[in-house]
């Protein structure tokens, strides 16, 4: 489908589109995040994971990009297109979940950052502090109403101004640097064994999925690029910018603070491990600059949320009501429903132990289902050779980069647990009625027989959940 001039996005916006998804909460929680469970080469080997799994995936929607231009709804096409009209829903409606996951647990961060001036916000999941958020979730709905051009627009001006308080940041932890701490953190103040560094690295691979979510926001606008090309360049340059930034963070952090000291600090902890090196003020220029890029973060994953829907819509595998678009080419239904989802998990918050962690390991569950759907499509489409020459010499690199981005995907669900994968299916089960409602207005079949099983061991892991939920088994 080709996009109004007037609305398409220049290789520097889906750019910034990349950056300003992945650059966020996720980002300025590090430093304690990692050690809750590590020390230096704990996070070493995490990072060289993940980075190596995300490196892959980054180039599997480059390679998509190239071999399958004409699916134009990116994350959900390519699983659609390679695995049918269910798991492709599956693969719409978890990631859409993510997004909004991840515009709560934005949410919650801004709130429990000024908790630390404003006592009344608490940890973000006050009464005021949901009732907060809640402005905040309907003021952006009224700013995205207005068009996806000036919203794209907007994302890049605070992408770039993010980026900015982070640099800093860097700078200071550099100078600040401690060798002698730093050596002490390198075991995690464990016995240096394999065993230990191993478990270490395992509790923090969700951290790790969570914080590279957004990898494909230039894919899932790809129909808004002027140059096809631009996507997959911009997928690369952007998720390459952003894994400096990441490491940088978490590893100089280790040179200021203990262990202890670390995990200890309170949330956003690059504030603490600022406020170690210069005093009170940089806990406040590190707060200032939180809030612009969770602003832009917000809003970046708001765009992609409803784009999910709308795309989805228009291809037929969710209720076609999602296509609807208002004067101003905005998916505005998509987007009142995506909002009103938001809303609801704003209020669950309310009555979790910790409304931030689970917010973030929740993201990173309902995301790796979608991401293991595209790269798998990608292994196949190298392993049979389709939209490849006879000759051509890129199929076999292009099939090694998908079978580790399909590994390293399949590693991270099984990495993060049973629970997560349960609460999953909690949402999965009850969200399959949306494609029931899409198929019903097309006159088709519901499932076809794999589909019929995929669906039962959802609703079985779905009851499973309510369950423990009920029982206490599962604490959310």
């Amino acid at each position: 489908m080709t996009e109004n001039n007037d609305q398409q996005l220049s290789r520097l916006a889906l750019v910034a589109l990349v950056v300003g998804s992945m650059v966020g909460a996720g980002i300025f929680t590090l430093p304690a995040a990692f050690a809750h469970s590590t020390g230096v080469l704990g996070a070493l080997i995490s990072w060289a994971i993940a980075g190596t799994g995300m490196l892959m995936l980054a180039f599997v929607f480059q390679t998509l990009s190239h071999h399958k231009p004409d699916i134009d709804a990116g994350i959900y096409g390519y699983a659609k297109a390679g695995f049918g009209n269910y798991p492709g829903f599956l693969a719409a409606f978890g990631y859409w979940i993510a997004c909004c996951l991840a515009d709560v647990a934005c949410l919650v961060l801004i709130k429990a950052t000024l908790g630390q001036f404003f006592p009344v916000f608490g940890d973000g999941s006050t009464g005021v502090a949901i009732a907060a958020a809640s402005i905040i979730v309907w003021m952006v709905h009224l700013l995205v109403l207005r068009g996806i051009r000036e919203a794209a627009a907007l994302n890049t001006i605070a992408t770039f101004a993010k980026i900015i308080p982070i640099g800093i940041f860097i700078v200071v932890v550099i100078a600040g640097f401690n060798a002698d701490i730093f050596a002490l953190n390198f075991w995690g103040g464990e016995a240096p064994t394999l065993s230990n560094v191993a478990s270490q690295v395992r509790h923090t691979m969700l951290v790790t999925v969570f914080v590279f979510v957004g990898i494909e926001g230039a894919s899932v606008y790809s129909r808004y690029a002027r140059d096809r090309n631009d996507v997959g360049i911009a997928t690369v340059l952007g998720f390459l910018g952003v894994l400096c930034l990441l490491v940088l963070v978490t590893v100089f952090s280790y040179g200021i603070l203990l262990r202890p000291d670390l995990a200890a600090l309170a949330t956003p902890s690059m504030a603490g491990v600022m406020e170690a090196i210069v005093g009170p003020w940089g806990l406040v220029f590190i707060s200032i600059g939180l809030l612009i890029s969770i602003a832009g973060n917000y809003l970046s994953w708001s765009l992609l949320a409803a784009e999910v829907l709308h795309s989805a819509a228009r291809n037929q595998n969710f209720p076609s009501f999602l296509a609807h678009e208002n004067a101003n080419k905005v998916p505005s239904t998509a987007l009142w429903l995506t909002n009103a989802v938001i809303q609801l998990f704003l209020i669950v918050t309310w009555f979790a132990e910790s409304a931030f962690t689970l917010a973030l390991k929740m993201t990173s569950a309902m995301t790796l289902l979608p991401y293991l759907f595209v790269a798998a499509y990608a292994f196949k489409l190298a392993s049979t050779g389709e939209t490849y020459g006879t000759a051509d010499t890129a199929r076999r690199r292009d099939g090694i980069r998908a079978g580790i981005a399909t590994f390293y995907a399949a590693a991270m669900l099984l990495a993060g647990g049973p629970k997560f994968l349960l609460l999953a299916a909690l949402l999965y089960a009850p969200g399959s009625w949306l494609f029931w409602r899409a198929r019903r207005e097309q006159g088709a079949a519901l499932f076809t027989r794999v589909e019929t099983v995929v669906f039962g061991v959802i609703v079985l892991a779905a009851a499973t959940a309510l369950a423990g939920l009920i029982s206490g088994a599962i604490v959310i």
